[in-house]
């Protein structure tokens, strides 16, 4: 009798062991499978965004190529800036050497062109073309005429910034126009800070 009931003890014992195990080898199981089915899910993830960036980037620069064919050379001039505040238009060429400046508006030959995606940099001497500058401000626009077509451009933001500082030439996201100046514009000599104004792109008549 005392043996028949500790065999059942033993049986009872064993049938808990089991389902104990088998409750704790799901767990891993499912553990590890939504681990792996989560890893599979961010590296696909990862190849769409890898795909979508890339693919922007051709699309990019196919259109930029689009824009302007052929690229201009050093001292060439590649459109004017009109300034409907100061019912102004400005020459600009390419380059920002004092040969380019002395001519008119300078083009950053770091940065893009008039209308491309990214930040087109455009800087002009206080006392000549930009003497008035400080009267454009916060939703002025901002006119360029290149080969490409006409790109019209609202000033967003005016910045009072170091002679050294770079930020001024940081990419950027979408189709900028930055035109900077050299500031206090009545300072004699030279000056310490720039007058920025940041302005994006917010009409594009192309040429055909």
């Amino acid at each position: 009798m005392n043996s028949n009931r500790h065999s059942r003890r033993n049986k009872g014992m064993i049938l808990t062991l089991a389902i104990i195990l088998l409750f704790i080898g799901i767990y891993f199981t499912t553990t590890n499978a939504y681990t792996l089915l989560k890893g599979y899910a961010l590296y696909k993830w990862d190849k769409k965004e890898t795909a979508v960036t890339t693919s922007q980037e051709k699309r990019e620069v196919a259109e930029q190529q689009e824009l302007y064919p052929t690229r201009p050379e050093k001292g060439d001039m590649i459109g004017d800036l009109y300034i409907p505040k100061l019912d102004s238009t400005l020459p600009i060429y390419h380059g920002t050497d004092e040969d380019e400046l002395e001519k008119g508006v300078g083009h950053y030959a770091g940065s893009v062109l008039p209308g491309e995606t990214d930040n087109s940099v455009l800087s002009g001497h206080r006392d000549t073309v930009f003497r008035k500058l400080g009267e454009v401000g916060e939703g002025d626009l901002l006119i360029t005429n290149t080969e490409a077509g006409t790109f019209t451009f609202k000033v967003r933001k005016v910045r009072i910034v170091d002679a050294d500082d770079r930020t001024v030439i940081v990419p950027k996201p979408k189709a900028t126009l930055t035109v900077t100046t050299c500031y206090p514009f009545s300072y004699i000599g030279n000056a310490p800070e720039r007058y920025v104004l940041i302005a994006d792109l917010i009409e594009t008549e192309v040429s055909k």
